[in-house]
């Protein structure tokens, strides 16, 4: 949800399960003819995708589908225990058009984003609800943003000196944002909810590097902190995204009818969280 996009795809194969290594333990070899031109930092297995060889992050997990993503690090596949590597690999070969495009967009942005680096510094500039905001050290403030509805930029004013190590001002902007993204996403989903006739029971913010939001069967849901970057239409997207899961568990059409209910141009705001390039925590 790093730009994140998320596939789940039902296998209903009748394979025989057979016995193999343990993934985590299968060595990625090179392969001089097709030299490896993505790899994930946890690669433990591999696949050549017209031409391409890709290492992807692969795990067995408690689930009925095979799914996969592609994040910032690249491909991971999950699969359950019951799947073949024969079935994931067909899976791999049926979508190896959509995760090649997703592996070239993600790569594209990693690019852009080397150029996005924040200089955590008294008038640093970061987004804020969709919005550029400034950030000014001020001793005399407690880290509350002082604007007007008519002024540009706003400014988010924290109660550091001009002398402050940029360490210090990246940790207080953080603590800033998280609080906002934790007020933000409660009052979304307590708004959201009884729409969809579902009860969350618990929010966490995660920090995770290619997943914006995760919902659990027993209601709690998981929301990246950094979502509070965005507008508040695609927070929304994502929050519905989410609410939805507890009403179905999976990404078939009933679940994008479920999404589309609420909001009926989910598909924009979902290309406008894999598109939009966010600054780096540096």
């Amino acid at each position: 949800m790093t730009a994140f996009v998320q596939l789940a795809l039902d296998w209903l194969g009748g394979q025989s399960l057979k016995e193999e290594p343990n993934p985590a333990t299968v060595p990625v070899a090179s392969n001089a003819a097709s030299p490896l031109a993505f790899v994930h930092p946890l690669a433990s297995r591999q696949i050549q995708l017209q031409q391409t060889t890709i290492a992807y992050a692969f795990q067995r997990v408690k689930r009925k589908t095979i799914g996969m993503s592609v994040g910032a690090d690249g491909l991971e596949v999950r699969a359950p225990r019951w799947a073949t590597v024969a079935s994931v690999e067909a899976v791999l070969h049926e979508k190896s058009a959509w995760i090649l495009r997703k592996l070239q967009e993600s790569q594209e942005r990693q690019k852009q984003m080397r150029h996005t680096i924040i200089e955590w510094r008294d008038g640093a500039t970061l987004p804020f609800l969709g919005e550029q905001w400034v950030v000014r050290l001020d001793p005399e403030h407690q880290s509350l943003p002082t604007s007007h509805e008519d002024a540009a930029p706003k400014c988010l004013h924290i109660a550091l000196s001009l002398h402050a190590q940029p360490g210090q001002i990246r940790d207080a902007v953080q603590a800033w944002l998280m609080q906002q993204a934790k007020l933000n996403f409660t009052q979304r989903l307590d708004h959201f909810a009884p729409q969809l006739g579902v009860q969350w029971k618990r929010l966490s913010l995660s920090n995770a590097s290619s997943r914006w939001g995760t919902a659990s069967a027993d209601g709690s849901i998981r929301l990246n902190w950094r979502l509070i970057h965005f507008k508040q239409d695609v927070i929304d997207y994502v929050v519905v995204h989410e609410l939805s899961h507890l009403r179905v568990m999976n990404h078939s059409p009933q679940f994008w009818e479920t999404v589309g209910s609420l909001v009926p141009d989910y598909q924009q705001r979902r290309h406008a969280l894999n598109e939009e390039v966010l600054p780096q925590w540096a």
